[in-house]
């Protein structure tokens, strides 16, 4: 027993506060349990995700071993010791990496412009570019190779390419009964809420692979598994799947550090935001590019952020908050030229529903900028007629989003099935 100085009547008052501390401390602790998700029973903290890739490494690349393999990667291939793909598979024991190939942005994660293929230095392997003379791999680059890996992290939304890049890939792997191995990661968006209109069925393409929702709620080997059964693919596909990774955790809870996916997806703020703002960029609207928050700002010259902010603060969205914040793009649109802007905060992310967000404020853009905002130049990114015809003719953001549910709940009950994790 802890020895306490002092008369009794001080002795019991010490007991006293020390117990109502510790139920303070135990009710917090409780608290940040239930938001972090499942937890360690020993220490009482989320355990860290594992990735596929550090999966891999526990099995000691049983599933790869004996075969030639093709690498589809980039900068976010990292394991948890911070030990990239390239250099793991190529001292992987029985394991004969032949191949590297490259998505958007590069090996390196780097550029914004189409890419040509090029040779590793580390490795002296080839790195076939799939974002430059061609999106596919073609047989010259997959000669050799009887298992194709993909370990890239992806955005968890539809038009962001990596997952074009994946489908591509299984494709060309089914046609020519190559193995196909996708090491899992988180998806940062976390995998328990679907938003945002679905893809119309003649509006494919490679800022849109299949009919998904903007955001779908699966990590990327769970996507896989869906591309390949709903789309017929076929393939001979292999999920690497995490261990410790739950539905609920955004990417603050996997205990894992933040690697930048693309040049301008900087911050986990700016993933949560990315999906409602990225869609307006077509119709002549910064999207922060060039600046030192992307994603988390927008405007233009003919913006007034002040009258914009206050309208979008006006419509009390659940975990926003907005305030004017003027900026200079020093790349990109508006390059050099001084943008009446927006600046996004988040208060809780768990609340926020980006897509909704982008509808609020698409309808206040074209109310207050009618000749400079023309919501039909949102079609590539959101995909969806029906929606953009609602935002031309005015209607309410709240039945706009209505609009996409029954939608949304059959698609549910599709990825339902793919589901990999609790």
């Amino acid at each position: 027993m802890v020895a306490i100085a002092g008369d009794p009547l001080t002795r019991l008052r010490r007991r006293h506060s020390t117990f109502i501390h510790f139920t303070f401390l135990v009710a917090l602790f409780s608290l940040g349990h239930v938001r972090a998700g499942a937890a360690s029973k020993q220490s009482g903290r989320a355990a860290r995700v594992q990735t596929g890739l550090d999966v891999l490494e526990s099995q000691k690349f049983a599933p790869l071993r004996g075969k030639h393999v093709g690498l589809i990667t980039n900068h976010t291939g990292l394991d948890s010791q911070g030990r990239s793909t390239v250099d793991i598979l190529s001292h992987a024991p029985g394991v004969q990496l032949i191949a590297l190939f490259s998505p958007e942005h590069g090996l390196a994660g780097r550029n914004d412009e189409k890419i040509s293929s090029a040779k590793d230095p580390a490795t002296g392997l080839p790195v076939h570019s799939l974002y430059g003379e061609t999106l596919r791999p073609t047989d010259e680059m997959l000669k050799g190779i009887d298992a194709l890996v993909f370990d890239v992290q992806d955005a968890g939304v539809r038009f962001y390419t990596y997952t074009t890049t994946m489908a591509y890939c299984i494709e060309e792997a089914a046609k020519r009964n190559i193995a196909f191995f996708v090491l899992d990661r988180p998806n940062p968006l976390g995998g328990e809420i679907v938003e945002g209109p679905m893809l119309d069925m003649d509006k494919t393409n490679f800022v849109g692979y299949f009919p998904l929702p903007v955001r779908y709620g699966l990590t990327i080997g769970e996507l896989a598994q869906l591309f390949n059964a709903e789309n017929h693919i076929g393939a001979d596909l292999h999920v690497i799947a995490m261990k410790n990774w739950h539905r609920n955790y955004f990417f603050e809870s996997t205990g894992t550090r933040w690697i930048p996916p693309s040049p301008n997806l900087r911050t986990t703020k700016g993933s949560v935001l990315y999906p409602g703002i990225e869609i307006l960029q077509n119709a002549g609207v910064s999207v922060g590019r060039g600046t030192e928050t992307p994603f988390e700002e927008f405007g233009a010259p003919w913006l007034n952020g002040d009258e914009v902010a206050a309208a979008l603060n006006e419509r009390h969205l659940a975990g926003l908050h907005f305030a004017a914040k003027p900026f200079i793009p020093i790349v990109g649109l508006y390059s050099g030229q001084r943008c009446g802007g927006v600046a996004v905060r988040i208060t809780d992310r768990y609340r926020v529903r980006a897509m909704s967000m982008g509808m609020e404020t698409a309808i206040i853009l074209h109310r207050l900028y009618p000749q400079q905002f023309d919501p039909e130049k949102l079609l590539l990114l959101i995909g969806n007629s029906d929606t953009i015809q609602q935002l031309q003719s005015g209607t309410p953001a709240e039945k706009i989003v209505a609009s996409w549910s029954a939608d949304l709940t059959a698609f549910d009950q599709i990825r339902r099935k793919y589901f990999l994790y609790k």
